[in-house]
């Protein structure tokens, strides 16, 4: 397990090295003179100097490099263009946000993925397993900007269930202020005991959730499916039905516990896809998430901000990649040998 562990982590590291070299080069091919966005359009010769010296500019480029990755290392992110804030504060405003909606959702999706896998599984080529089928199918295709309008449509505008945007209730600010601990408000809401504050999330979070929530859940319905079957068809398998268990005791409690292996790589996958895919929904819920912030910023030509954001998407994916991989060495033993 030491060594399984340490040649994962020296993966991710090698990954996070080309991130760091490709957003420097992002930072540098955007169109537009980072100076002129910070100084403004009507700046004279001496302040757009002033603004190129502040972010290195003038230097070298393999100089720039070398400070920007010095800069990472302690905890410098830059400083956006637009907000004139630390890039590293934006996030760490924004981010919560969107790691409570993409949390929310990927629950939802793993708690209706894996039962709905497991029945398409059970019943192989009958009605059930058509069901699951063509549903994960649909849930994968439809276009995640027409679900979020619709579910708004029908849930928020005519039947008012759900609220059509934002994520709680902005009077209750007034009425019942909310104490900060984590950032993400429905925890802290439940650690403060904050219950106007928390129901109110709550609510404002179905809608968004379920849209984000429909492709991993799809996938996962998919992907718990076929990983279960194959290990239907496994020697252990046929030696547990011989000893007298049901086809639903053999997947269930023998076939399903390593059929989530790759369950779990799958996880990985989608959870950091969701954030990305959940900038789309935040614009159309207004979800005050990494989206309306990476959005703003590719219209002012933000290219700190920009960076960061996308560091910042590139990081949460090798760890969550990380994770998984460390959970696959302690549920199945054979994952140390790859």
């Amino acid at each position: 397990m030491p060594r399984y562990l340490a040649r994962r982590v020296g993966q991710a590291l090698l990954v996070v090295a080309g991130v760091v070299v490709l957003t420097f080069a992002v930072m540098r091919l955007v169109p537009g003179d980072p100076a002129v966005a910070f100084a403004g359009p009507k700046a004279t010769p001496e302040q757009l100097a002033q603004a190129r010296a502040r972010f290195g500019l003038d230097e070298p480029v393999p100089a720039q490099f070398l400070a920007y990755v010095r800069d990472l290392f302690t905890g410098d992110w830059g400083v956006s263009l637009r907000t004139r804030q630390p890039v590293r504060d934006d996030l760490y405003q924004a981010f919560p946000a969107s790691l409570e909606l993409v949390g929310a959702a990927l629950v939802l999706a793993v708690a209706a993925g894996v039962p709905l896998g497991v029945l398409a599984a059970r019943f192989r080529t009958r009605l059930p397993d058509l069901g699951v089928r063509v549903g994960s199918m649909l849930a994968v295709s439809v276009p995640v900007f027409w679900l979020a309008l619709t579910l708004q449509l029908v849930f928020a505008g005519n039947l008012g269930w759900f609220p059509v945007a934002g994520e709680y209730d902005a009077s209750l600010d007034t009425t019942s202020p909310l104490t900060l601990w984590t950032n993400i408000t429905i925890v802290d809401a439940l650690i403060t005991g904050n219950w106007p504050i928390f129901t109110s999330t709550l609510r404002h979070l179905v809608l968004p959730a379920l849209v984000v929530a429909a492709y991993p859940a799809g996938v996962i319905a998919q992907m718990t499916r076929a990983a279960l079957i194959e290990e239907a068809g496994q020697d252990h398998a046929r030696m547990e039905r011989a000893l007298g268990f049901g086809e639903t005791a053999v997947l269930t409690r023998f076939a399903l516990r390593p059929a989530l292996n790759p369950v779990l790589s799958l996880i990985a996958l989608v959870f950091a896809y969701s954030i990305v895919n959940g900038f789309l929904v935040e614009a159309v819920f207004n979800w005050p998430g990494l989206g309306r912030y990476a959005a703003e910023s590719i219209r002012s030509l933000d290219t700190p901000a920009i960076a960061g954001v996308t560091l910042l998407v590139a990081l949460v994916y090798v760890l969550a990649n990380l994770v998984v991989d460390v959970l696959q060495g302690f549920v199945d033993p054979r994952a140390r040998r790859r």
